[in-house]
């Protein structure tokens, strides 16, 4: 019972915020059709306005809005891309902030690259001990060995989720420093679209803090696995 409720939390945890960002994201994305232009022709006007020389705008499929340092390019999905709405505009708006952090070879823009692959790979670790812990129980036949075993899965997930949480800095930076000035000088939103905006900005936001919340769930449901 206990560990249902357990359960049902840490699910709740992680899919709350998940939830929030994707209904705020589809809440402001209605079609505004006195939008000066889509979000793709946005974050092209703004590469030039603030002369991010080399870097470009490109449709994607991948999935996920993102700004890609390596190949110097502000994707984004055809919704955005093509899209006269807020929710297109301000996620453009956030993108583009992550490039003019780039270009201006700002310390918060290495954050993600410092980071994220640290991440990824500690969460690995842990999850390939976790996978290990039925052979090691054959092999050690040692409960105090085995619970090591465990206890270090966890500790690497567990950091590799608060190397998520590092991040946020860089996130929030692109968001409300770099974005959101720009939209709330008039040219391009106007006053009644402002706080849809600043919504859908803190969505970009947090979008690797559910990542993190994920990884902590995932701990969770290896856990009760194991305890089966």
């Amino acid at each position: 019972m206990v560990l249902a409720i357990l359960g049902l939390f840490l699910a709740a945890l992680v899919f709350a915020p998940q939830l929030w960002v994707k209904q705020v994201m589809r809440k402001h994305h209605r079609e505004v059709p006195d939008m000066p232009g889509t979000g793709g022709e946005l974050a092209q006007h703004l590469i030039q306005r603030f002369a991010l020389t080399g870097i470009g705008v490109e449709e994607t499929d991948e999935g996920r809005d993102h700004f890609d340092p390596q190949a110097q390019i502000v994707r984004l999905g055809p919704s955005n891309f093509h899209g006269r709405s807020v929710t297109a505009v301000a996620v453009a708006a956030h993108e583009v902030g992550h490039a003019i952090q780039f270009h201006r070879r700002e310390s918060i823009f290495e954050l993600r690259s410092k980071y994220m692959p640290m991440a990824a790979r500690l969460n690995k670790m842990g999850i390939a001990l976790m996978w290990s812990v039925p052979v090691a129980a054959l092999v050690l036949r040692s409960p105090i060995a085995i619970g090591t075993v465990i206890g270090l899965s966890v500790l690497l997930q567990l950091a590799g989720a608060m190397a998520y949480l590092i991040v946020l800095p860089e996130e929030w930076d692109a968001s409300f420093n770099k974005a959101l000035p720009i939209l709330v000088e008039g040219e391009y939103l106007d006053d009644s679209q402002i706080r849809s905006a600043r919504q859908v900005l803190k969505a970009a936001a947090l979008t690797y803090f559910a990542g993190a919340l994920a990884s902590v769930v995932n701990i969770g449901r290896w856990l009760m696995v194991l305890r089966r």
